[in-house]
């Protein structure tokens, strides 16, 4: 039986492409996000993931119209770039209200569902800076840490109802994202104009990185396969980096990375 999904976030980048696979495997779609510019087939619907009871709205409207939601992807999320330092709290929580209370927001909104069926999954995006923290985007990497460690504890507590928790941790991909980031210089003189480097450092390797197609035919993957792992990382060398960044000195990563992301 194809699927009904849930996609945050997809009017753009690698979330559009994955909702454009989904849909042409003959999933039906629903896609959430602020503004319309869904794939062809894809069922937009308006919600701001960050609002709490608009999602439980929407979604429950979903169900009322589909009579089930086997899958949730909590693709939806954005980026800042800047020392810790420098950036203002306010700015952070922004950060965080989207990238982990937007998920969570959709996870509590279908969860009652999927219990109630017996079957579910829920597939969070998060990165691979959520395990390698970088420099100078310090706050992204928290945001997708904290999205790693709700999955974590979430795949445990909703295990005996069938419901399935998976992590996807892309590395660089080239879209989007990179020019809606939300960079500050705030304090490059005082850091000796490491911050700006550091930026171009990261804008280079993310515009050289993977196609959004690839990515998102790979999250649809995920989304759809009969089984699956408590964790992906997508592109073979991104696994490299994180497996050696577990079984490495500590000291030795936190060298390497400054080395290419601090210098």
């Amino acid at each position: 039986m194809k699927k009904v999904i849930i996609l945050t976030g997809g009017s753009s980048g690698i979330g559009r492409a994955a909702s454009a696979s989904l849909r042409e495997a003959g999933n039906t779609v629903y896609e959430l996000s602020r503004r319309n510019n869904a794939a062809p087939g894809v069922i937009h619907v308006t919600a701001d993931i960050t609002d709490e009871n608009r999602v439980r709205e929407v979604i429950g409207e979903i169900y009322e119209k589909e009579g089930r939601i086997e899958v949730l992807i909590n693709n939806a999320g954005f980026g800042i770039s800047g020392a810790c330092e420098f950036t203002e709290n306010d700015e952070a929580k922004r950060l965080l209200e989207v990238n982990l209370f937007g998920a969570v927001n959709c996870s509590k909104a279908v969860l009652p569902i999927m219990r109630k069926a017996g079957r579910g999954r829920i597939v969070f995006l998060s990165s691979v800076a959520g395990e390698i923290s970088i420099p100078f985007q310090g706050w992204y990497s928290i945001s997708k840490a904290s999205v790693l460690a709700f999955a974590n504890a979430l795949s445990n507590e909703v295990a005996p109802y069938g419901v399935e928790v998976t992590t996807v941790l892309p590395g660089d991909i080239a879209s989007g994202f990179t020019a809606a980031r939300e960079k500050s210089a705030a304090g490059d003189e005082e850091y000796g104009g490491r911050i700006s480097r550091s930026v171009a450092v990261m804008e280079h390797d993310e515009q050289t990185g993977m196609t959004p197609a690839a990515a998102g035919k790979y999250i649809a993957n995920v989304a759809t396969k009969s089984a699956v792992r408590p964790r992906y990382v997508i592109g073979a060398k991104y696994g490299i980096f994180t497996f050696l960044a577990k079984v490495l000195p500590t000291r030795l990563v936190k060298f390497i990375v400054g080395k290419m992301y601090a210098q």
